[in-house]
């Protein structure tokens, strides 16, 4: 059974959270709570291997006992449970990957947050998207906004907007995911159960499923390890682990990853003189917002740089950050099997 008592379905996750707070400004997934700076210029973003088991399992057991067309239906989600009276029509999104999560669905958004670092509506999404109105950021809803749209679902997630949730209920039958990232696939499920939407997401993820597990076998046995580092604005380097949404799709294919990058963390953080702990057959780089602000040289001008294995061979490629980092959802990962493979294939 999926339906608990909203109480303790809240107060336990909770507890699973320790990262509600930290590192939402960096876009895409967040960060987690514990940060430690070692000897080395390596700095953890997220000690949490336990916690992000729990999220993870917890967001899987979330959903609805409700029958296909069957309305009214109550959602259990990351706060508690949510009765949701009617077929959403006029649906606010509160992130990009429940944009991309409603968009795949075809439903066109009334209203989105998109992050601070990518203020306009992801390119790859721009066509079924709609015109969405901009309800404020991330990490700064309007809820004004929110509320002149007069909408009949909000969605997001307890990392993202927590504090935000009771005045959202009063908006309109609010379901909130317990984070983004990692748990994309049964983010996906959840927000497809608030609208009655479960066999085409299941459908969505079957094809995503068929790809990765084609070009894993495509790519044979033998399969080069990949390095993900992404560009942040305050200078600092993060190589994305296994507990993220790119590393998520690295595993579904099977891609071998560096040793310090095969963790059950999100990603780690290094400074551009250490710029030798990104060396792999294989380096993806994103950037965090405006390329132009973001001041990469510092790390591939150090000559360190220019002796990893994969610069070496040519096999760095800068990859587009809206889909790599921040798109979070079913269509952004099948773009970036679609990249994998042309990269991975040569």
């Amino acid at each position: 059974m999926y339906l608990r008592r909203r109480g303790t379905a809240a107060a336990a996750l909770a507890s699973a959270l320790t990262l509600t707070a930290c590192g939402s400004s960096s876009g895409g997934e967040g960060s987690g709570a514990g940060s430690s700076q070692g000897a080395a210029g390596k700095k953890d973003v997220a000690k949490g291997g336990k916690d992000f088991a729990d999220a993870a399992r917890k967001t899987a057991a979330m959903g609805t006992d409700a029958k296909a067309g069957e309305w009214p239906r109550t959602v259990e989600h990351a706060m508690g449970e949510t009765k949701i009276e009617a077929q959403p029509k006029r649906v606010v999104v509160l992130d990009v990957g429940e944009l991309d999560n409603v968009v795949s669905l075809g439903i066109k958004p009334v209203g989105l947050a998109p992050t601070e670092g990518s203020p306009e509506l992801p390119s790859y999404l721009r066509k079924d998207a709609g015109s969405p109105k901009n309800v404020g950021t991330i990490n700064s809803l309007n809820l004004e906004a929110i509320a002149a749209l007069k909408p009949d679902l909000i969605l997001g997630s307890q990392l993202r907007a927590a504090d935000k949730y009771d005045e959202l209920s009063k908006i309109a039958p609010t379901v909130f995911s317990v984070r983004p990232g990692f748990t994309w696939k049964e983010n996906y499920l959840l927000n497809a159960a608030a609208l009655d939407r479960t066999a085409e997401a299941k459908d969505e993820l079957a094809s995503y499923k068929a790809k990765a597990d084609a070009l894993g076998k495509k790519l044979g046995a033998d399969k080069p390890t990949v390095s993900m580092v992404r560009y942040m604005p305050d200078g600092v380097v993060r190589l994305y682990a296994n507990a993220s949404f790119i590393g998520t799709i690295l595993k579904d294919v099977g891609v071998p990853r560096p040793k310090n990058q095969d963790i059950e963390d999100l990603a780690a953080e290094i400074s551009a003189e250490n710029i030798d702990q990104a060396d792999a057959d294989y380096i993806f780089t994103g950037v965090y917002g405006d390329p132009k602000a973001t001041d990469k040289s510092k790390a591939q001008g150090n000559p360190l740089w220019k002796n990893l294995s994969a610069v070496k061979a040519g096999h760095a490629y800068d990859v587009p950050d809206e889909t790599w980092y921040l798109g979070l959802g079913v269509t952004a990962a099948d773009e970036v099997l679609g990249d994998l493979e042309s990269y991975l294939s040569e």
